[in-house]
């Protein structure tokens, strides 16, 4: 056996993030006021929609389905954009348990803001690459909050995740 994290373990991973992040939000909503510039956000807020339609735009793309324009989702409240997750991650599910599906195929990206040697990853870079945002982003979330005066009170690390023994 090659030591290998499968995607269906990233995924178990993320979809355990995005519920701890949703639990620590919906339990302080005044977290989602606090100021932040990333991912061209202006609050947390912001930034989970940011974290989670992203999540949903690249489900909808390796599922060849009509993406979901960034200026569509909704702004709020939260759980509509848990909503975004919780349907990014159906997605996921629904294309790794199906066996027909190629995950060493190319997958030509028409995405202009991607540099053009990034324009034809594998269809298993791009759920990877998924899945890996969220968390970087859960990273930055979590060191946001704190030096705001906000300990996370989140396990995010993949140490703590019931994806893998």
């Amino acid at each position: 056996m090659t030591p290998a994290v499968t995607l269906e373990e990233l995924l178990i991973w993320n979809q355990e993030s995005a519920s701890r992040w949703n639990s620590r939000l919906d339990a302080d909503p005044a977290l989602l006021q606090v100021p932040c510039s990333i991912g061209g956000s202006s609050n947390v807020q912001q930034f989970v929609a940011h974290i989670w339609g992203v999540e949903l735009r690249w489900g909808q793309r390796l599922a060849d389905l009509p993406v979901l324009a960034k200026e569509s989702g909704p702004p709020g409240p939260l759980a509509a954009l848990f909503a975004l997750h919780a349907e990014a991650s159906a997605i996921y599910r629904r294309l790794l348990a199906d066996p027909a599906q190629n995950w060493d195929l190319i997958m030509p990206l028409d995405v202009v803001w991607l540099p053009q040697q990034a324009r034809t990853p594998t269809r298993r870079k791009v759920l990877a690459h998924a899945l890996l945002h969220s968390q970087r982003h859960y990273a930055q979330l979590a060191t946001l909050l704190r030096n705001a005066g906000f300990p996370p009170q989140i396990e995010g690390d993949l140490l703590f995740t019931n994806a893998m023994r």
